[in-house]
């Protein structure tokens, strides 16, 4: 009798635990399967922009068995590349991959969620934005209104300053020039006389060739390189001052975000930093190995003069403080971003500014992308 109880006591218990192992996975069976558009900003020969939607898409099936399945499309297929945010806002599609000063005609403020000129390098900006509130400050002062939910998803760092058929030594040389350049760079390059253009990435090469603009900066060298400028302007200025780092966001529609089960959330969550992670460290690997190509074939290098750089910096905080007084959404996200710049700029300074400055000096420039190679993409 006592046997039998007994039996009949490990019979029930394992049938309670496996019950319990059991649950999680009948849990997971009973999500939704979910199929959603994510229209980019990207040409389908940019790897690192359009592959990295890809990427993402591909790791949040992966992190939801399969139930959650994002299809990106290439600039052009469902929208334009600077059609994105209005769709997304829409709900024409449910997420986009983009760069958000693109938009800054909607709201200026949407402009410090990719790159201000002469701003944060790559590192201060990812400590500011998931350690210092600016994920908070962004969604919930700036992408709300848009009926959206922002992620960061990849980051350039700094960028090259473009590419000019002519030299541009000088302030007085800027003047009359016709760029391709987005954002408040191209509003303080106007204040120095530029002739300024917002084209979408597969625009620039067409337009550079027609001789419908003189300059273009897109990013750097590899995307630059995909884009084929090298080919209609041989001069590359160096650098970017307009986006010592620029961030790449990833939206979601926030109506369509808020119906996700918390599994999906977390799971778009964790792809997005993963992506952020990937495509930051693939630019840093893939720069090089373009630079020392792009120098094989003939690109002259150059650097903006400190004039220009001066002049500049000079309005980009005038513009900054005057947004400040007159645009109080600018004032609530600016103002805790300038001060985490300047502590940032500060630490930087006290150290690795330092270190970078007298190794630099010892660097043999001929050995640019030379022992990294391409085998292991």
């Amino acid at each position: 009798m006592k046997r039998r109880n007994f039996l009949k006591a490990m019979t029930a218990g394992a049938a309670g635990a496996a019950a319990t192992v059991a649950a999680p996975y009948v849990h997971a069976q009973k999500e939704p399967t979910i199929r959603w558009r994510m229209a980019t900003s990207w040409p389908t020969s940019l790897a690192t922009l359009y592959g990295g939607a890809q990427d993402f898409a591909k790791r949040v099936s992966m992190l939801t068995n399969g139930k959650f399945n994002i299809r990106p499309y290439a600039a052009g297929e469902i929208v334009s590349g600077l059609g994105v945010l209005d769709a997304v806002q829409t709900g024409t599609v449910e997420m986009g991959h983009t760069a958000s000063y693109y938009f800054i005609g909607k709201e200026r403020t949407i402009a410090i969620d990719t790159a201000l000129p002469f701003g944060m390098t790559t590192r201060m900006f990812q400590a500011w934005y998931y350690r210092g509130g600016g994920q908070e400050l962004l969604n919930n002062e700036v992408f709300s209104a848009f009926n959206i939910v922002s992620f960061a998803g990849g980051n350039t760092n700094t960028q090259m300053g473009g590419w000019f058929r002519k030299e541009v030594p000088d302030l007085a040389s800027l003047k009359g020039l016709k760029m391709r350049i987005p954002g408040f760079g191209g509003e303080i390059l106007a204040e120095l006389g530029v002739n300024v253009q917002n084209l979408a990435a597969a625009e620039i090469y067409p337009a550079l060739e027609r001789g419908v603009i003189d300059a273009a900066e897109f990013v750097g060298p590899y995307d630059d390189e995909k884009l084929g400028l090298w080919q209609v302007a041989k001069y590359y200025y160096a650098p970017a001052w307009w986006e010592p780092s620029a961030n790449f966001s990833i939206y979601v529609n926030k109506k369509e975000y808020e119906k996700l089960p918390d599994q999906f959330k977390e799971a778009l969550r964790i792809a997005a930093a993963d992506s952020n992670i990937r495509i930051t460290a693939q630019y840093d690997y893939l720069n090089p190995i373009a630079m020392k190509k792009l120098l094989d074939r003939g690109v002259q290098l150059r650097s903006f003069s400190n004039d220009v750089m001066a002049a500049a910096r000079k309005i980009a905080f005038e513009m900054y403080e005057d947004l400040a007084s007159k645009n109080k959404t600018w004032e609530k996200v600016y103002r805790p971003w300038k001060k985490f710049l300047d502590s940032q700029m500060a630490w930087a300074s006290a150290n690795e500014n330092v270190y970078n400055a007298f190794a630099a000096q010892f660097a043999d420039l001929s050995l640019m992308g030379a022992e990294t190679g391409e085998k292991y993409r």
